[in-house]
């Protein structure tokens, strides 16, 4: 989008449409689920059809956990393992871990209103940043039962049971845990790839349960719980790779090569000279931008709006998941310029976006 463009090409006022929403509990769980559109012409794009498959991702894996905890919990009531309760309780905490990333994704399908101009995509980071801290509380859980434990030892009955369940919760949470992070990875949802993280972590707690009830079956007792304070390491590890996505996410950081790739895009368009800044940041699973760049001062402002929108297809072209662009374009310092022109020039370049 050029800085040139007309008040007519502005989106229209969504707050003036109000009355199409509807209000209350019941409009806003109805929006959640079918967002409202302001036009009916308007096809499904990249950033929908990326919500659209976060949703099923977590429908699927909220699916795979519900059942994994459900088998372990059918064990539970047989062999009275403390530990497995523990793993089947985690199992069941990742899986209600879904539900805000289930909301986050749906908001962000939502259409920008004049309060939220940049729409709803904020909220898979929220959303992130929630799942982050349910791995540090598993991390603390985990510690503080293997603590207990080793100071209270609790006998494990029907151990061939609770290692078959053990089993079960390493493979259920590795196979939703990848399934996550390759769909949050493909749609550019970091939100997402925690949450695999998340799964991963209570896979951990699952190979804890099994190795201990090994260890408890070859006569050492503390087995169970020195396997658990060792699964609670590995589980900060993982927390490490879980917080720094959503970190930088938080933060407006980009990966390495997006800002190459943008600039490279820019400078490639006939008719710009120079390239003086570009800012992409994430908002959601969504790259937007801002670009300042140098044409000759003689264009028209037409031709210099024609040239920023060249700008903004380049650069999407060029930039996966990079939604829009908004272009500001200063005009160049031709020789001969007066003092004032120049001066002016200068200052031009060295303004921060705004």
């Amino acid at each position: 989008m050029s800085e040139l463009a007309s008040h007519a090409d502005a989106p229209p006022d969504h707050e003036e449409h109000s009355h199409e929403h509807g209000s209350g509990p019941a409009a806003f769980v109805r929006n959640l689920i079918r967002p409202h559109s302001h036009d009916a012409n308007d096809s499904i794009d990249d950033a929908l059809a990326g919500s659209s498959e976060g949703i099923r991702a977590v429908k699927i894996s909220l699916l795979g956990l519900g059942l994994t905890a459900a088998l372990q919990l059918g064990i539970v009531v047989v062999s009275g393992s403390v530990a497995l309760l523990a793993d089947t309780i985690h199992n069941f905490g990742d899986a209600v871990t879904a539900i805000p990333l289930w909301i986050a994704f749906a908001l962000s399908r939502r259409a920008p209103t004049r309060h939220y101009t940049y729409g709803y995509g904020r909220a898979e980071d929220l959303a992130g940043v929630f799942v982050v801290l349910m791995i540090a509380a598993s991390a603390g859980l985990a510690a503080f039962e293997s603590i207990t434990r080793l100071l209270d030892p609790e006998p494990i009955h029907h151990l061939g049971w609770v290692a078959a369940a053990g089993l079960i919760g390493v493979i259920g949470n590795e196979a939703v845990a990848e399934y996550r992070i390759r769909a949050g990875n493909r749609i550019g949802s970091a939100a997402l790839v925690a949450d695999g993280y998340h799964a991963r972590t209570d896979g951990f707690t699952s190979a804890a349960v099994l190795l201990g009830a090994g260890g408890v079956a070859l006569g050492f007792e503390r087995a169970d719980p020195l396997v658990g304070l060792v699964i609670t390491v590995a589980i900060l590890f993982v927390l490490k790779g879980a917080v720094v996505p959503i970190w930088r996410r938080v933060m407006d950081a980009t990966e390495p090569g997006i800002l190459e790739r943008a600039e490279a895009a820019a400078h490639g368009v006939e008719g710009v000279v120079d390239v003086s800044s570009v800012r992409p940041r994430w908002i959601g699973h969504e790259l937007h931008a801002e670009a300042r760049v140098t044409v000759d001062r003689e264009l028209t402002v037409a031709d210099g709006h024609e040239l920023a929108e060249r700008v903004e297809r380049a650069m999407i072209a060029a930039v996966p998941k990079l939604a829009s662009v908004i272009v500001h374009v200063n005009p160049c310092e031709h020789e001969g310029a007066t003092g004032l022109d120049a001066e002016s020039e200068r200052g031009s370049s060295n303004a921060a976006p705004r």
